[in-house]
């Protein structure tokens, strides 16, 4: 009974991105979306279970969260105009999929929209379009849960403030939205690929819908060397996806995934869009290009013990010199300690400033003192990291690790 539950609040959560994209198309405000959209979430999960999963799970949580949105619209004021407003919204109908596709990327470009701050713009993207809590959010972005608020209520404002449009911008805009619409879907697929808390190692719909609007951005820009990688990244990672965990839900380390499983014909498209991309970055290489091209070079290795580790060193080499960062020195330091040893890995690590808030860099220190030969320490190093929070099939890889210790 509770695997059903369970497997009825993923459907509802999944779902609820796109319904939320189509409810601030159609309120034109992303709170009231939001509120619509939770409400919509709780009455589901209210009646499903006793009157049955609806044929088109999507078309009733549209139906039933525009019809919420029209009760809160009328409530609200009674100004002129107001109840036109929720008038011209009031039959919803049947919603084409292409309809819902647009929304989707009109979301996108709305939360990167170049008057939003870089910071604004990544907490909006990963509550809206993740699917975050505001807990959530601030926790992955390390910083405290009132600030993270603040941030997401200036965004919202800033929107209304600045009249930030609800569209995909014209061929002459495109390529100063890029940037951020390719950061935007890159952190989409990121809390799909390794989710930050909850149940599940892997939030498939979001990978699966990042993918979805990586292509829709190379099919606007298929000359774009931004969206060529950013394609070809998420497709590489996303090949792993059956065979990250066992039959038993356990997380598998690279290491110890079937090859087998993976994707191949992803993988495959994965490669050729590396290719092209790399030939269209020949003197300034693009951060995205670069690590699909890391991503290359373990998917093309037959097995891990075939990795060609100077060749990833050598890319991550180049990472460091256009996106220098705590976390591209951190997975520099792990390719390091798969290449040189462990104590050569944890020299580099233990040098890396900034990251004492980020659990995978105490996981790091606890896997590296575990080869070293050091249990108590790693044992603590671990336990820090479980304490930092992270998704409960990561939790339980750490806790067996810990087991494990002598």
């Amino acid at each position: 009974m509770i695997e059903a539950g369970d497997a009825l609040a993923r459907l509802v959560r999944d779902e609820g991105t796109r319904v939320l994209a189509t409810l601030v198309r159609v309120t034109g405000d992303i709170d009231r979306a939001q509120d619509a959209a939770q409400d919509d979430a709780v009455r589901a999960l209210e009646t499903w279970p006793r009157d049955g999963v609806p044929d088109n799970p999507r078309a009733w949580l549209l139906v039933t969260a525009k019809r919420r949105a029209i009760d809160v619209i009328r409530r609200e004021t009674r100004r002129a105009g107001k109840e036109t407003e929720a008038v011209m919204f009031a039959e919803p109908g049947h919603e084409p999929a292409e309809t819902v596709d647009d929304d989707l990327l009109r979301l996108v470009f709305t939360c990167c929209h170049p008057a939003l701050s870089v910071e604004a713009q990544v907490a909006l993207a990963l509550r809206t379009l993740g699917g975050l809590s505001t807990a959530e959010v601030a926790r992955g972005l390390m910083v405290s849960e009132a600030t993270m608020a603040k941030r997401l209520t200036r965004a919202k404002q800033k929107i209304v403030q600045a009249r930030i449009p609800y569209r995909v911008p014209s061929a002459e805009e495109l390529p100063g939205r890029l940037a951020g619409a390719a950061a935007t879907i890159y952190l989409i697929f990121n809390e799909g690929y390794a989710a930050g808390a909850g149940a599940d190692l892997v939030r498939g719909a979001l990978t699966s819908e990042a993918v979805r609007l990586a292509r829709l951005l190379a099919t606007l820009t298929p000359d774009e060397p931004t969206v060529l990688g950013l394609l070809a990244l998420l497709l590489l990672q996303d090949a792993r996806r059956d065979a990250r965990v066992d039959d038993e839900g356990r997380v598998l380390l690279l290491k110890d995934q079937d090859r087998g499983r993976w994707d191949a014909s992803a993988i495959k498209e994965g490669v050729e869009l590396v290719g092209r991309a790399l030939r269209r970055t020949p003197d300034r290489p693009d951060p995205y290009v670069v690590q699909a091209a890391i991503a290359a070079c373990h998917a093309l290795a037959p097995t891990y013990a075939d990795t060609n580790w100077d060749a990833v060193l050598s890319w991550y080499d180049v990472l460091l010199r256009v996106q220098d960062s705590p976390v591209v020195r951190l997975n520099r330091a792990a390719a390091v300690a798969e290449r040189d040893g462990p104590e050569a890995g944890m020299a580099l690590v233990e040098a890396i400033e900034g990251l004492d808030a980020y659990p995978w860099w105490h996981a790091t220190r606890g896997e590296l003192l575990c080869r070293m030969g050091r249990p108590a320490a790693a044992r603590a190093a671990y336990e820090r990291a479980l304490a930092l929070g992270m998704s409960a099939p990561q939790a339980a890889h750490v806790r067996r690790r810990i087991t494990g210790l002598s």
